[in-house]
């Protein structure tokens, strides 16, 4: 006998089913790596208060510029143009030149430090029909915030892109990203008219509406981005993530992914981040510090064929281990292996230096144990270059297997300063 309610539903599943397919296939890419839901989540977290933030804040500008004088409007208008779309567009060409290694080597913390400049500026917008006078100053100052928050996300987006495409196709990670922020500004926007809704028959709490709730849906919008960007797992090398990886490695035998490194990473603040004895630092001498005598010492004894040195340098021109950095200095030329088995170097000479804790008193000055402290240094560096040069192909081999794009290591302006090389 024919079960009718059993077929019925088998049906409702199949058609829940197709609907859902039908639903990730218009949002989501076909390939793409595991985190990349957990990234949309908060991405529809951020989109939809963002956008719910900017209607309200073009609600304030609209009527600041009914309380503001209208013989002014037509020369406001023109006013505007200048001030708050031209200058917004040059400040944001400066950022763009300014800053342009910085999207690569420091992209997380740019991208948030930019969506806070972005959610400051709609307060400043938001302001604008409290001083109705000073609505162009206000909306120009708020248009350049804009703009560099603009340049930011236009400019770190294909990097987000390209972590999460697991087969060349960053193009349809591009393009349902767009569909995602059409829509989940949507759904803003939509938030944004029910509250207007709410409150559209008492003009002084609709005034008030935006002040109240600005800083809640701020809150809800860069906690958004700040999650969202924890799932963003970049596979590009920079130095501090080629030295985090080479430290795991010399202290455990073990490569992290990039996965792993990403947690570790996370948001990366400079003024969050404590600072490491012997902290390692890829650039040139720095004439105004004082230059220890070990490096003048490996400065007499580098060749021709070097596309590295090392040395030690003076932080704060005093003479304690602690007070005293590990310079990596490039040579012209210098290739990517070289920008590696340099590093790696340096990472094997910290661990030396620091192998036992009491080094933090040692003097390298000591003109009484000089001759004795140049010694143990060239034996030192001899030794780990050793060490660096057996691990270099290994490292490389294995980073590469776990996805690392090790062809290139992406540096910032300071550390991609070489020096030339004359021999006598």
């Amino acid at each position: 006998m024919w079960d009718s309610s059993l077929s019925f539903e088998d049906g409702v599943r199949k058609f829940g089913r197709f609907c859902t397919a039908a639903v990730r296939n218009f949002f989501l890419p076909r390939k793409v790596s595991g985190n990349y839901l957990e990234y949309v989540k908060w991405k529809f977290l951020h989109r939809v208060f963002s956008s719910a933030l900017q209607v309200l804040a073009t609600q304030a500008m609209f009527r600041a510029i009914g309380i503001g004088y209208s013989r002014a409007l037509p020369s406001a208008a023109a006013l505007n143009w200048v001030l708050k779309d031209g200058l917004g567009r040059l400040s944001r060409c400066i950022y763009t030149a300014t800053l342009a290694s910085a999207f690569d080597t420091n992209l997380k913390r740019v991208r948030f430090s930019t969506s806070v400049l972005f959610s400051l500026s709609i307060g400043v917008e938001l302001l604008t029909p409290v001083f109705p006078k000073y609505f162009l100053l206000l909306a120009t100052i708020a248009n350049i915030a804009k703009q560099i928050s603009l340049a930011c996300y236009l400019a770190t987006g294909s990097a987000v892109h390209r972590s999460f495409a697991i087969s060349d196709n960053i193009g349809e990670v591009s393009a349902k990203a767009q569909i995602q922020t059409v829509c989940f500004d949507n759904v803003g926007l939509l938030l944004a008219a029910t509250l207007n809704i709410l409150f559209r028959n008492n003009q002084r709490m609709l005034a008030a509406l935006p002040f109240v709730v600005y800083p809640i849906f701020s809150a809800f919008d860069l906690y958004g981005i700040y999650q969202g960007l924890k799932h963003v797992h970049l596979q590009t090398l920079t130095k501090d993530r080629l030295e985090s990886v080479i430290n795991i490695w010399i202290h455990r035998q073990y490569i992290p992914s990039p996965a792993e490194v990403s947690t570790k990473e996370g948001i990366n603040f400079m003024w969050s981040k404590g600072r490491e004895l012997l902290p390692i630092r890829i650039g040139c001498l720095n004439p105004e510090r004082k230059i220890p005598k070990l490096s003048l010492t490996t400065l007499r004894f580098l060749k021709d064929d070097d596309f590295y040195f090392i040395c030690m340098e003076s932080i704060n021109n005093r003479s304690a281990i602690k007070d005293h950095g590990i310079l990596l200095s490039l040579r012209e030329g210098a290739a990517t292996s070289d920008v590696i088995m340099g590093l790696l170097q340096a990472c094997y000479i910290r661990k030396g230096l620091l192998r036992d804790i009491n080094n933090q008193d040692y003097c390298f000055e000591d003109c009484d144990s000089l001759n004795s402290v140049i010694s143990e240094w060239l034996l030192l560096i001899n030794e780990s270059k050793r060490f660096a040069q057996a691990d270099l192909d290994v490292l490389i081999d294995n980073m590469s297997g776990l996805g690392w794009a090790c062809k290139n290591i992406l540096l910032s302006t300071k550390e991609q300063a070489r020096y030339s090389f004359v021999a006598d």
